[in-house]
């Protein structure tokens, strides 16, 4: 059968197009076993698990418990996890080669005390992982199994035996199993693999971790076929040539997947950093024109992003658009909005956008601070240092009230910004005078460039 890369469809033949999302050139081949397999005898699943003698059961009847948490002793992993690994569930961690996947994975385990943790390699062999974990100052580990198997009915066998706690496969796509005729890695094995480990989790199992690839298009490689089995996605960003690195939630049954867990590469490790704020703001802006800071959230998290924007006469017929770290179609919106609402001409102009830091940011609330950058670097005329901004723009060139303008408002004045320009309907039940900071409310995009510009 033939699956799309992109939401998972199956066909009996090839199509161009995929019936369900639309999407052209996604239909990929998948091989199905020749021969019916034997089902694989899953520990801790028997006749007595929950998954056994299941009946239909009126809602009003079902009882609800929170769900037992694990604390990983990394308040930015808790934090996107939605308060800690969920007991029983299956979490696929996914990033760029190199990136720092297994680096977090065994330097998180390395801190659990009290659980007995299996960690199965299928890439690098025990004495590579040992080097790993004394660069990492892992103490003595008394607690961390280590296994290098890439057999799934193998691994089973040394989880019922040994009955961990916690276990974590690195990558899923080494893992195979007897089951399927197909190569490691290929879309048949992935697929019954991940079905079977979530199987054992539901069934009573442990937690498992799952380590995943990521393609050269950039999607986790499986592709969504693995993204729907399991309970939680996290993807780890970030470019190997700088020191930082972005955890960013993309599916959790179990909580929010808007948090954003923030981390700095070191050579004993990752580091969390708890005040991004100051990762993403240069401090040599004096008399610099097109750079504009936002009050971003992410989450329930503010913080503060450097906005830099470049507006030069359009060398060729065609004016180029280029954004990194923010959607380029909303940047041609927010252009056009400034022609027609406030009359400046950027039809004839190269118009470049970049958000410092190399972060992917969607929240609306940055629209304000990208027309201020852009018309600061068409009139060559630096914002002020200590002023901060947000706010949505609409297609009639209002400016939007944002979400969480409280916790904008606080960051803003904690970093020691002395003025902040907000859409003036955020100002209803807000008391200015508990902030030291001066808050200049808005109600339009001429306003805006009024109060910023003069």
């Amino acid at each position: 059968m033939y699956v799309c890369t992109e939401c998972g469809q199956e066909s009996a033949q090839w199509l161009g197009r995929c019936p369900a999302c639309g999407q052209w050139n996604t239909m990929k081949e998948f091989r199905e076993a020749k021969v019916a397999p034997e089902k694989i005898t899953l520990p801790r699943a028997s006749a007595g698990g929950r998954n056994a003698g299941n009946t239909p059961t009126p809602i009003r009847d079902i009882t609800v418990d929170r769900e037992v948490r694990i604390d990983l002793r990394d308040e930015e992993l808790n934090r996107v996890l939605g308060g800690g690994l969920v007991a029983g569930s299956l979490c696929l961690l996914g990033g760029e080669p190199g990136i720092g996947k297994s680096t977090l994975v065994l330097q998180t385990i390395l801190r659990l005390e009290g659980m007995k943790v299996l960690y199965v390699s299928g890439e690098e062999s025990a004495r590579q992982i040992k080097l790993r974990a004394e660069r990492l100052g892992g103490g003595s580990g008394d607690n961390l199994l280590l296994l290098t198997e890439t057999s799934l009915e193998r691994i089973y066998s040394h989880i019922e035996d040994l009955q961990p706690d916690l276990v974590v496969i690195d990558s899923i796509q080494t893992v195979s199993t007897e089951t399927v005729e197909s190569s490691p890695g290929s879309l048949s094995q992935i697929r019954e693999c991940a079905a079977s480990l979530l199987k054992y989790v539901k069934g009573g199992g442990a937690s498992i971790i799952l380590i995943g690839h990521i393609t050269k298009d950039g999607t986790l490689a499986g592709p969504k076929v693995l993204e729907h089995i399991v309970d939680t996605v996290l993807q780890f960003e970030g470019d190997q040539h700088h020191m930082y690195r972005i955890l960013r939630g993309i599916k959790n049954r179990f909580g929010s997947t808007s948090e954003l867990g923030l981390y700095e590469m070191r050579s004993d490790g990752l580091r969390a950093v708890s005040n991004p704020s100051e990762l993403w703001i240069s401090d040599n802006r004096e008399g610099l024109s097109g750079v504009a800071i936002c009050a971003a959230m992410e989450g329930v998290r503010p913080f503060l992003i450097e906005t830099q924007a470049l507006v030069s006469t359009a060398a060729y017929g065609t004016a180029q658009r280029s954004t990194i770290g923010f959607e380029g179609r909303r940047l041609n919106m927010l252009l056009a909005v400034l022609e027609k609402r406030v009359g400046f001409k950027l039809a004839q102009k190269d118009v470049f956008l970049n958000i410092a830091g190399g972060l992917r940011v969607t929240d609306p609330a940055l629209d304000l601070s990208v027309v201020a950058a852009v018309l600061s670097s068409n009139v060559d005329t630096p914002i002020e240092t200590d002023t901060v901004m947000c706010g949505e723009v609409g297609l009639s060139g209002e400016i939007r009230p944002v979400s969480r303008i409280e916790q904008r408002i606080s960051e803003a004045q904690r970093m020691g910004f002395r003025r902040m320009v907000l859409p003036k309907a955020n100002m209803n039940g807000i008391n200015a005078a508990q902030y030291t900071i001066e808050l200049c409310p808005v109600g339009r995009v001429a306003d805006a460039v009024r109060e910023l510009f003069g």
